[in-house]
């Protein structure tokens, strides 16, 4: 998987969000100033090369949707961004968060209780879905 420049993101987030689309329903979704339609369509079709985009041919139009989804690119892009900049490790990016924002012992706390309890969650979904 490649990492997505800003502009092939932009187009992904709305895909996530509208979960198919043709060209003018992306373009609609973009703040202002929006891009040229022929510009919407050259990301389209690179993110389909890419393979981050299916479609539905519709004569000679075509319904895009997504074929990564959000929290496996997410995953993705986080891996690369730790490694990158933290050297993979998730305490040094914790730790730089932490001191950048002058967290205090109290909001550290509440980030670990909202950690242990996302936590929990994932492994309730996991055991319900396993059943």
């Amino acid at each position: 998987m490649k990492e997505l420049t800003k502009a092939e993101e932009q187009v992904m987030q709305i895909l996530w969000k509208i979960r198919r689309g043709f060209v003018k329903d992306i373009l609609a979704k973009i703040d202002e100033p929006k891009p040229a339609y022929n510009t919407v369509s050259t990301i389209v079709r690179i993110l389909e090369k890419k393979g981050f985009v299916g479609y539905t041919a519709y004569g000679k139009t075509h319904e895009y949707y997504p074929l990564v989804d959000k929290k496996t690119y997410s995953n993705f892009f986080l891996k690369n961004f730790l490694g990158s900049y933290f050297g993979g490790s998730f305490p040094k990016l914790v730790s730089f968060f932490a001191q950048e924002n002058d967290m205090d012992i109290r909001e550290f706390e509440q980030l670990m209780k909202y950690v242990e309890d996302d936590l929990k969650e994932d492994k309730n979904d996991s055991d319900t879905s396993e059943k």
